[in-house]
């Protein structure tokens, strides 16, 4: 069975929580005859994917699936040989041929009903796109660049170039939480589109429609719940829904927030609370088996543990304290708050030059350290 969140996917461009403005905007993109290439922005959960998705298959209709090639730039942030996957990405026939991705044209684009692997969803726009009757159409392929501002500035100018020379039959669309680590090369190549945080009377009502779909029974309140805790992210929102209904755990708001504090990383806050009381690295030593080992606590030690246990990286790090500090329940002074927000802004800003990530976030505490240090005693004094 299928999850709620590829099941319940909206397959028309008016079913996205968007604002009307935004999704018209988006339509009327689609039904372009030349379509540009497409910045999405916009916080976890706003509808990023969603709405290429659908942008694709109006686009290139119902063999889009065929003609959509992705690429996950999270997945090559940081990891060995980025650049060689990066480069045999665009370029299936390997760095030294002058054949690309973006230049190649498909048999598809002289015929939409060509593939035998069509899409059975209806076009998004309710009508399929009829501007070149007869003749080869203008967008033969789509190259989607997923969370593209974790590209780096090398990747980026590559792509750049492509865009320019061998792009003719090909649209790129690119989707970034943080459209200002794009470059203003890629950026002045593309119509940006800024998708918004998603309300949560919206995310509230798309909630009681799956209620209704799926002939659920939950308890009064629980569905408003989900709206808040999910921070205007309806992916987050759907996936606690189905999570809960297929347990049987709708029938009491409790279960609720026990699934909260099941998924919550607690660490998190232990981290910063060990560099608030000075202790960055906290040597011990433990015994193990017969031998002592010297084992490193404190807010590093914390750290090292979550990232391994969790398969995190420095930037999921960064974005849980960012939730922490701002939504969390720290009872921290405004002055230290305000001090701690900025040395982590300055933290999740070295992350995306540097190729140590662990030791930016080593810096990071050591500021947290310095501003515990100083604050306190400012206050004793």
């Amino acid at each position: 069975m299928s999850s709620w969140l590829s099941a319940k996917a909206p397959l028309f461009f008016k079913e996205l929580l968007l604002p009307e403005a935004v999704r018209t905007n988006i339509a009327r993109t689609s039904l372009q005859a030349n379509p540009p290439h497409l910045l999405l922005s916009g916080p976890s959960g706003s509808g990023k994917t969603a709405t290429w998705r659908l942008m694709a298959r109006q686009v290139l209709g119902s063999t889009w699936k065929a003609r959509t090639h992705i690429l996950q730039a999270r997945d090559l942030s940081r990891s060995a040989g980025a650049m060689a996957k990066f480069e045999e990405f665009l370029r299936p026939e390997g760095s030294g041929s002058e054949d690309t991705l973006a230049g190649r044209t498909s048999l598809d684009a002289f015929d939409h009903t060509f593939s035998s692997t069509a899409a059975d969803t209806p076009p998004p726009a309710g009508a399929e796109c009829n501007h070149t009757a007869g003749q080869r159409a203008a967008v033969s392929r789509l190259i989607v660049i997923e969370d593209a501002d974790y590209l780096g500035t090398i990747r980026q100018s590559y792509l750049r170039r492509m865009m320019e020379v061998s792009s003719g039959s090909a649209r790129f669309i690119f989707t970034a939480h943080t459209p200002s680590r794009i470059i203003e090369a890629l950026r002045s190549r593309t119509q940006h589109i800024r998708l918004p945080k998603i309300d949560r009377s919206l995310i509230e009502e798309r909630l009681m429609q799956i209620v209704h779909e799926e002939k659920l029974s939950p308890v009064r309140g629980i569905v408003g719940d989900i709206a808040h805790v999910s921070s205007g992210n309806v992916r987050k929102a759907i996936f606690m829904m189905e999570l809960l209904a297929h347990r049987n755990l709708l029938d009491d708001r409790k279960n609720l927030q026990n699934l909260l504090a099941a998924t919550s990383l607690r660490e998190v806050q232990h981290i910063l609370e060990e560099a608030l009381r000075n202790r960055v690295h906290d040597w011990r030593w433990e015994k193990e088996g017969n031998k002592n080992r010297r084992v490193l606590k404190g807010a590093m030690g914390v750290l090292d543990q979550v990232m391994s246990e969790h398969n995190l990286e420095p930037e999921d790090i960064v974005e849980q304290l960012h939730l922490l500090l701002t939504e969390g329940r720290l009872h921290l002074p405004e002055d230290m708050l305000s001090e701690i927000l900025v040395a982590l802004s300055a933290c999740d800003v070295a992350l995306h030059r540097s190729m140590q990530g662990r030791i930016e976030l080593e810096r990071f505490l050591f500021q947290v350290s310095d501003i515990g240090k100083r604050m306190n005693a400012a206050k004793a004094s």
